[in-house]
């Protein structure tokens, strides 16, 4: 049976006013929780409070009525009840720093993907390290595009957390008709999905980009899903959550949507820009570029082969040329499909 739907906090507060940032407070308004939005750039916010919308990074979509913008980092987090963390994944440890004082025992969610550039940290070490080992914390995640959240089209996500209450709570404070949630207590798995995904959408993309079919399309996405599991595997995740949404789910959408930067900065590098300049065209932080380090980190760690992940990063780093990269993949030996 169902246990009885949780007292959620009464207001959020979301840090980071990107995108995504933008669209998870939208939700959670339309859900029914009032929200304060914070972001670093002043100038940024006060436009966007003045416009009632984020016309430099979801333009086209206007702020709900209970979405409050709040320039003052201490502001924010002081009028609400529990915080929401929406940063690129190398920014993620200093906002916690910042917060650290402010929150007393308010509960921490996020919804960054990736892990602590350097040392190859999953964000809830990072979060645990830096806020104590029994602050509430939470993840959200799964396949969701910014664009589509704020439109209000049909999303499913998972709120994969350790504290159970916290979990659910930050599930219903998401949850409308439009926004379903479930909710895991596998955290490991969901990050891990999450952040390997990203990854074999730059494979997608490059394949995509130097226009090698649909084959090769599918085969990246299946043996990547393969990457995922022996490492998952090594890691002691739980299967089925890199088989649901913060794992399978999450690589078919960013290995074949548009939206998807990661996806984008692999079709410019299949055809033939360089990491630069693709940035440059994208003008957004590009979490798999920095994953892909640590990803084959984890492989090298644990001894899981991930030719895939290996090859995208010897792409990132220039060892290879694109080509060179599918010649290598390519000329591997025949093996068992199956472990």
């Amino acid at each position: 049976m169902e246990p009885d739907r949780p007292q959620r906090p009464q207001k959020f507060s979301v840090l980071g006013a990107g995108s995504w940032g933008t669209a998870l407070a939208m939700q959670m308004v339309r859900a029914g929780t009032p929200v304060t939005l914070w972001g670093r750039d002043k100038a940024k916010l006060a436009e966007m409070a003045k416009s009632r919308s984020n016309p430099f990074y979801l333009p086209g979509f206007e702020f709900p009525e209970n979405l409050h913008i709040e320039p003052d980092l201490e502001k924010a987090v002081g009028e609400a009840e529990a915080v929401l963390v929406v940063s690129p994944s190398h920014a993620f440890a200093d906002i916690l720093t910042r917060i650290k004082p402010l929150l007393g025992d308010k509960p921490v969610a996020w919804a960054s993907k990736g892990f602590e550039p350097g040392t190859g940290r999953f964000l809830h070490q990072v979060a645990e390290e830096i806020l104590g080992p029994d602050k509430p914390i939470a993840l959200v995640t799964g396949p969701s595009f910014a664009k589509d959240v704020a439109a209000g089209k049909p999303t499913l996500v998972t709120v994969a957390s350790t504290h159970p209450e916290f979990a659910r709570q930050v599930a219903y404070a998401l949850n409308n008709d439009r926004f379903r949630v479930y909710y895991s207590p596998d955290l490991m798995g969901a990050e891990l999905g999450g952040a390997v995904k990203n990854v074999l959408a730059l494979a997608t993309g490059i394949c995509d980009g130097m226009q090698l079919g649909d084959n090769t399309r599918a085969a990246i996405l299946t043996r990547g899903m393969a990457e995922m599991m022996r490492l998952g595997k090594a890691m002691g995740v739980k299967p089925e959550t890199l088989m649901g949404l913060s794992g399978l789910g999450d690589l078919v959408l960013t290995c074949t949507g548009d939206l998807s930067r990661n996806r984008r900065m692999g079709l410019a590098l299949g055809q033939g820009k360089s990491v630069e300049e693709a940035k440059a065209d994208i003008g957004q932080v590009v979490e798999g570029i920095g994953t892909a380090e640590e990803v084959v980190r984890l492989a090298d760690q644990y001894q899981v082969e991930m030719p895939i992940s290996r090859h995208v990063l010897k792409v990132i780093n220039s060892e290879l040329t694109p080509q060179q990269a599918v010649d290598e993949l390519m000329r591997r030996d025949p093996r068992p499909e199956f472990d």
